[in-house]
């Protein structure tokens, strides 16, 4: 826009003409100029154009008092502007600095975090998610967001953030995806991890699994090899991680995905002997079409001839955590096991119940188990398909992802039926 009033200087008296032009153009370009004085900037902060406002908003020459202005503007815009740009100014602010324009700036930015607009406070945290002298209140404020969008840029990348503040923040429960966000920091302590792994939080856990800078305790990482047995989603990141504590990689090579087989083999790290027994339960694996432990099946392709990580589930449950993103995660995953557990947990019925359900292969009766376990509507298909193997002709579809299709007393008449069934045998 600088281009309608040309790049020579201007008068003050030109400019304060120009100001009240009727053309909001005019004074929008009029807006952007780093020469402007102050108070002609604070004059156009209050313009009826958006547009005028907006470029004040990011004029880094603008005095901090429109900052608390603008703080307060209507338009979502204006003060996602202003965000991106007071973001970045106030760390330069030199000690020289008046502290009255310093408690200005401070002022501005706890508005800006305390935006009723998601928009708006997430821009200031991409802003502010890098700064090392960013205000720790306010990146405080802006990690404890209940919106993802907003904390979890600072709980993944703010270098103001401490471990202490970290685990604090875990436990007083973040945002959904905010202990992944933890997860995925550059260097995660073994103290860190370990607060990270008491979440068990599936997502989280993963992200944790293929962070190579993460450093876990051996007891821990070799506790979570194991209940990969039943969580396929954190095996991936087991075969790629760097280093594996003993006999690990055979173990794994029992159950993981089959896809997941040759890369293991791959292992640089392996001495020979490990190699050799890895290599021969891969190849008795691939001749037989199963692994040999039958109790270490992958859980994926039979989830009834496993025992379900109910204790997990439980865990979840009570740490407020078995919500619905977890377990649609874990059925996309195929980790038939851990959503079975899920379903029981959250359904509070007993596991033969279950089992006798999926034995039946009886849509009605997966309907009503995934009702009483509070389910969503877009989960309904999927667990019949990928779960009930049930025929496309007799799956019961819901009208939409939102509603549900079967009523509450057809629900607890099918839990009565199959319970009373599941009794006699």
């Amino acid at each position: 826009m600088t281009g309608i009033l040309g790049d020579g200087a201007i008068s003050y008296e030109k400019a304060k003409e120009l100001a009240q032009s009727d053309d909001p153009a005019v004074r929008a370009a009029l807006a952007e100029r780093k020469d402007l004085s102050p108070e002609l900037l604070y004059f156009l902060a209050e313009d009826a154009s958006v547009d005028v406002r907006r470029a004040v908003a990011v004029n880094e020459a603008a005095p901090r008092q429109t900052d608390i202005l603008l703080a307060h503007d209507a338009d979502a815009d204006v003060r996602g502007g202003l965000a991106q740009k007071i973001a970045q100014v106030a760390p330069d602010l030199s000690a020289e600095a008046s502290e009255k324009v310093r408690a200005q700036t401070h002022e501005a930015l706890e508005m800006l975090a305390n935006d009723q607009i998601t928009k708006v406070r997430a821009i200031l945290s991409e802003a502010l998610k890098d700064v090392v002298d960013a205000p720790p209140d306010i990146i405080k404020r802006l990690a404890n967001d209940i919106e993802i969008e907003v904390s979890g840029p600072i709980l993944e990348y703010s270098p103001v953030l401490t471990e202490e503040d970290l685990i604090e923040i875990i436990e007083n429960g973040p945002a959904s995806g905010g202990v992944a966000a933890i997860a995925r920091r550059d260097g995660v302590s073994e103290n860190l991890a370990d607060a990270i792994i008491g979440t068990d939080d599936v997502e989280g856990i993963a992200d944790l699994l293929g962070n190579g800078s993460a450093q876990i305790r051996e007891e821990a990482l070799d506790d979570l090899i194991d209940r990969s047995a039943s969580q396929e989603l954190w095996q991936p990141p087991l075969v790629a991680r760097k280093q594996l504590p003993e006999g690990a990689a055979q173990r794994m090579a029992g159950f993981i995905a089959e896809n997941l087989l040759h890369e293991l083999s791959k292992r640089a790290d392996l001495d020979a002997p490990t190699m050799a027994a890895v290599k021969e339960v891969v190849r008795d694996r691939l001749a037989t079409g199963e692994a040999p432990d039958k109790k270490a099946l992958n859980a994926g392709f039979d989830f009834l001839k496993v025992d379900p990580p109910l204790d997990t589930a439980k865990r979840l449950n009570a740490a407020g955590k078995l919500h619905d993103k977890v377990v649609i995660k874990a059925l996309q995953a195929g980790d038939h096991a851990f959503v079975f557990a899920a379903m029981i947990e959250r359904a509070g019925v007993d596991l033969a119940l279950a089992r006798k359900i999926f034995i039946e292969k009886n849509p009605s009766g997966i309907v009503a188990l995934l009702g009483k376990a509070k389910m969503p509507a877009s989960m309904v298909m999927m667990v019949q398909q990928q779960m009930g193997r049930i025929a496309p002709s007799e799956i019961i579809e819901p009208e939409d992802d939102k509603t549900f299709p079967m009523s509450d007393e057809d629900i607890d008449w099918n839990i009565e039926f199959f319970s009373t069934m599941a009794e006699r045998a």
